[in-house]
């Protein structure tokens, strides 16, 4: 574990899958953290309440990502409630697949709101602060399928793509104040929003990676943690991919 200890977080998206596990974990390393949720209210409140039984603070908040004043609000209600913020993890995101041919203008547009305007209302809202203190550090989950593409999800391949690109730009943007912009990059992992897959999809990703496997939503978290602490100090505007080789 890395030593959080004293700081506090926003995870997006954190009711379920990665976001919950990322969340869970910083917590672990001693962060207070604020949960962030849309539909999932008995999940993200059941985390919180696990979250505050390890010693930490935590809330659960519903908020629209997609929304430029909810997610402005959402960060002034952490400051006010926690007193300080250091680290962001822009993890919300949807799916609504179809081939090119075949998606509609609300299907596109759900998804690029959600998946890269989402990331850039939060991180528009904790930029300032963030220069103010001169320290911060933002995790911008994206995907393989932003580096490679996917058959069926020119939407969500265009999104991640777009937060690969959002994170390298704020990461200069930021750098002269102590602000460090990283993202990760997950192959298929073993979440919940997975267990409804056919069986010969999941086999095909594993098929595709070089360790045999699929990854967990720990194994996730606990890079997000590392691009949280010291140790990580000098690394700024990378895209981590955690994918078992599955796209080399």
């Amino acid at each position: 574990m890395f030593d959080l200890k004293d700081k506090a977080a926003i995870v997006t998206g954190s009711s379920l899958g990665i976001g919950s596990a990322a969340a869970l974990y910083l917590a672990k390393c001693g962060a207070d953290v604020a949960v962030n949720y849309r539909k999932h209210d008995a999940e993200a409140k059941a985390l919180a309440e696990e979250i505050k039984k390890l010693g930490r603070k935590s809330m659960a908040i519903q908020c629209d990502v997609s929304s430029f004043e909810d997610a402005s609000k959402m960060v002034e209600d952490v400051y006010a409630e926690f007193g300080r913020l250091d680290f962001l993890v822009n993890n919300a995101g949807i799916n609504r697949d179809g081939v090119i041919w075949k998606m509609t203008e609300e299907m596109w547009d759900t998804v690029l709101d959600t998946d890269l305007k989402g990331y850039f209302n939060f991180i528009r809202a904790v930029s300032t602060k963030f220069r103010e203190q001169k320290s911060g550090r933002i995790i911008n989950v994206t995907s393989i399928n932003g580096l490679r593409g996917k058959f069926g999800q020119a939407n969500y391949s265009a999104a991640k793509a777009g937060i690969i690109g959002l994170t390298k730009a704020v990461a200069r943007e930021l750098g002269k104040y102590s602000v460090n912009v990283n993202a990760v990059a997950p192959g298929m992992i073993l979440t919940d929003m997975m267990s409804d897959l056919p069986e010969e999809i999941k086999q095909k990703a594993v098929d595709e990676t070089v360790l045999g496997r699929l990854g967990t939503p720990e194994e996730v978290a606990s890079v997000i943690a590392f691009l949280c602490a010291d140790e990580s100090r000098h690394v700024t505007g990378e895209v981590i991919k955690i994918d078992g080789g599955q796209y080399i």
